[in-house]
């Protein structure tokens, strides 16, 4: 039997999803308990999303890999992503709260600049956050506010409360990310030690002479992590970002040969996963201040 597919383009969609009345157009506050369609299925998301689980009750699959949900976590979803949701045979009803809005509720507010510092948007579910009691308290009140105006009736005022409490929702999300990453640094210092070396490898043994110089999310991929999360964990532990981070291994790498003498110029370009010697030469300039030659000659 084929998986039900259902897309959630508008608040409508995912409300009549639910089984539940639309009261504001562009957002809406839902308790799981309310779902009653199947208890698997695939769904493709027109509209963010905010999960908060209380109970480790349902599995979620994003890609390729299936994760559980623990207790008391939250999800987030963007547009254009595309989850499957399982109950597993004889588990208990999943309970929490979900927030999805419309992309078209940010228009003309300073959030629809802002959204895109929420980087966790991106992240997988085996990146979710994980709350203490405090924690979900603050979500789950935050959550309340959020769902007080949108069953009040619509006036003046509806749509930059409502932005506002979302906005803070967000804030707190980023707060507690924030401390996520700092209570598993341990893990972050084993996932950056290998990056490292995963790049060490890659500009050393001919990878990036065959296919060019690595992307992010290339090493993300390596690390089982999502190019944002990942991205975020790199700037957390180095104060740069990851494209910076593999740019300065790749001008140490480029460094090293041109000081070993070895290799000419454009055999360090090709080397190093450069299509062309020039584009070399040029990062290398805008790096260092002088040319390769030029380094070579001073050292």
């Amino acid at each position: 039997m084929d998986t039900p597919l259902y897309e959630f383009n508008t608040v409508q969609d995912y409300c009549d999803f639910c089984g539940i009345p639309v009261r504001h157009p562009l957002v809406a506050v839902v308790d799981f308990e309310s779902i009653t369609q199947a208890s698997d299925y695939i769904s493709k998301w027109g509209l963010y999303a905010i999960f908060l689980k209380d109970t480790k009750s349902c599995i979620i699959n994003y890609g390729k890999t299936q994760y559980d949900y623990d207790d008391m976590s939250i999800v987030t979803l963007a547009p254009g992503q595309t989850t499957r949701i399982s109950i597993p045979e004889g588990a208990s009803t999943p309970k929490g709260t979900a927030v999805v809005f419309h992309p078209d509720f940010l228009f003309r507010t300073p959030l629809a600049q802002n959204i895109k510092k929420y980087s966790f948007f991106s992240y997988s579910s085996a990146e979710a956050l994980h709350l203490s009691v405090e924690e979900r308290q603050t979500i789950v009140d935050t959550m309340d506010h959020i769902r007080k105006e949108v069953e009040h009736p619509i006036d003046n005022f509806s749509k930059r409360l409502i932005i506002s409490n979302i906005e803070l929702l967000l804030d707190y999300c980023l707060r507690y990310y924030s401390r996520q990453f700092t209570l598993r640094e341990k893990i972050n210092y084993g996932i950056m030690a290998r990056f490292e070396s995963l790049i060490d490898a890659y500009l050393s043994n001919g990878d990036a002479e065959e296919s060019g110089i690595p992307s992010v999310k290339y090493f993300a991929d390596k690390v089982a992590l999502s190019p944002n999360y990942f991205g975020d964990l790199v700037k957390r532990e180095t104060g740069v970002t990851a494209q910076d981070f593999i740019q300065r291994k790749v001008l140490d790498h480029a460094k090293a040969r041109l000081l070993q003498g070895d290799d000419n110029v454009s055999q360090v370009a090709y080397s190093l996963g450069f299509q062309y010697p020039q584009h070399f030469i040029r990062f290398f300039k805008r790096k260092v201040g002088v040319t390769p030659r030029e380094f070579i000659n001073l050292n």
